[in-house]
């Protein structure tokens, strides 16, 4: 019996590590696809958007609304190709905070009601991207590695336990 629960659970973790490239490369497409169009709708429709923020009781929506609009253009544009991902995952989760506070808070009845929300969903998903990062399949995988590279050949190929140049 032991030997059963460790292959179900030994089993599907060796092949996770295999497939670890995936989850964040198809978490990043997923949401930057949807935030990319999202964004460039808005900014073509921005008079609209900034009216629906005065109606949501947003301030400065005059200036909120076509940032808010390139944020997740922007955002959306570069998670899709994994370049300044935890930077453009936190802006956008950000933005999901304030959507769900000013135009979802009111239809909030429940917990089940505020997790069934996409921006609730579209937040766990930003939150995941901060935290695991872009993965292998990424810019900012392929500049951490040249910036490594390069912060080496300055030390003489010796780094500094926590990342940062040793002291001369």
């Amino acid at each position: 019996m032991i030997l059963l629960v460790q292959w179900l659970i030994d089993w599907p973790e060796r092949v996770a590590r295999f497939l670890a490239w995936l989850a964040p490369l198809f978490a990043r497409i997923t949401v930057g696809w949807v935030f990319l169009w999202s964004g460039w709708g808005k900014l073509n429709n921005l008079p609209q958007l900034t009216e629906n923020f005065v109606g949501w009781g947003i301030p400065n929506a005059h200036v909120l609304a076509p940032f808010v609009s390139g944020v997740e253009f922007l955002g959306g544009l570069f998670l899709l190709v994994g370049l300044l991902s935890r930077i453009s995952a936190g802006a956008l989760g950000i933005t999901m905070i304030v959507a769900i506070r000013s135009a979802k808070w009111g239809d909030v009845d429940s917990l089940e009601t505020l997790l069934g929300f996409d921006e609730f969903e579209y937040l766990a998903l930003f939150l995941w991207i901060a935290v695991a990062g872009p993965g292998v399949l990424s810019v900012d995988h392929v500049l951490q590695k040249i910036f490594a590279r390069s912060a080496s050949c300055v030390t003489g190929g010796v780094a500094a336990p926590n990342g940062s140049r040793p002291a001369r």
